[in-house]
């Protein structure tokens, strides 16, 4: 069992200008003097607009503590998603992190698999929310006619993501693996990792 530890004090402002290389673990910081911190450590204002969209027609902006100094040792995190229409959010997973999906505006067809390969996916609309269990594929795609928004939260400062078709096809796996387990030619495969290396 793995989790982000339970915070020893009230809060951790991470004092990052002893340290000038870019880093995601915090905990490796020193806490700033509480008499230094102000309720500004604890604003974040960044969501305010979708960010670029992708070729799939989505763009996300992450929220943990590289971002928002404030959520550093809460044991959370979040995301706005914006997708365009017929926008998709790729089949992916958070090894660390139970995900709650509010959506905000629009219609998005929104699911997951469980370890039996059972789908439990619905069309979910403003106002309704769904729960991805930590550690499963899950995914979504704007089913509606116009930008559809959600806002995603997270029970860890980082929950990682795996986009399975980076992770397979965007990554050093050897082809001949990939030709056997997918039943593809090496051409086909050539055209699968052009398309999704990072």
């Amino acid at each position: 069992m793995s989790s982000d530890p339970d915070p020893v004090q009230d809060f951790c402002i991470p004092e990052t200008k002893h340290n000038s290389s870019r880093t995601t673990r915090f905990t490796e910081f020193p806490c700033r003097n509480s008499s230094n911190v102000t309720a500004d450590d604890f604003v974040f204002d960044g969501l305010k607009r979708p960010g670029s969209f992708n070729a799939m027609g989505f763009t996300g902006i992450s929220v943990n503590p590289a971002a928002f100094p404030g959520l550093n040792t809460m044991g959370m995190s979040f995301v706005r998603a914006d997708l365009d229409v017929g926008g998709v959010n790729v089949p992916h997973y958070h090894p660390r992190a139970t995900e709650i999906a509010f959506v905000l505006e629009g219609m998005i067809y929104s699911g997951f698999i469980d370890s039996t390969n059972r789908v439990f996916a619905k069309v979910i609309g403003k106002g309704e929310v769904m729960v991805f269990p930590k550690g499963l594929v899950h995914f979504q795609m704007n089913v509606g006619d116009s930008l559809a928004t959600i806002y995603g939260s997270f029970n860890s400062q980082n929950p990682g993501t795996e986009k399975i078709p980076i992770a397979i096809f965007g990554s050093g796996i050897k082809g001949e693996l990939l030709e056997k387990a997918f039943g593809l030619s090496a051409k086909e495969l050539e055209m699968l990792r052009r398309k999704f290396s990072p």
